[in-house]
């Protein structure tokens, strides 16, 4: 994310007008659409603690999607950010950074979690029994 490029963000080829059911407001442009630089601060690693002072999140590696892919997990809550591992629409695992044996190998790591909402990278959130349905199909889907 130091250096992001339409492709190596998957810009190319997911955002176009087709994604939105309202396009942002003008002067959005898809075809003009790019991430802006972030560099890490810090680098973080499976099992850290995020803490934010009134809550705090543990990191869970989840590669598959992604090498790098990552949820948050607040057990007091039950609340999972889980990024791009898991969200309720169609799970990308055929792009050029993705790896499916990892990413059985992630979700087999994370169905268990009492997740009680799930607010996903894309798509609306949804609560736990949706959550473990999604892995399940998944998992059944690559017959792991």
């Amino acid at each position: 994310m130091a250096q992001p490029t339409r492709a190596n963000t998957l810009a190319d080829p997911y955002v176009t007008d087709e994604i939105f059911t309202r396009l942002p407001p003008s002067p959005y442009n898809s075809p003009d659409y790019n991430v802006m630089a972030a560099p890490a601060t810090r680098e973080i690693a499976h099992g850290d603690l995020v803490d934010l002072g009134d809550r705090h999140f543990q990191v869970i590696h989840t590669p598959g999607h992604s090498p790098g892919e990552i949820m948050l997990w607040e057990a007091e809550s039950g609340i999972l950010f889980s990024g791009d591992t898991v969200y309720d629409g169609p799970l990308i695992d055929d792009a050029y950074h993705s790896d499916v044996p990892a990413y059985v190998a992630s979700m087999k790591q994370v169905v268990d979690l009492p997740v009680r909402v799930v607010h996903g990278g894309h798509f609306p959130s949804f609560d736990g029994s949706r959550y473990r349905e999604l892995i399940r199909g998944y998992l059944e889907e690559k017959g792991a």
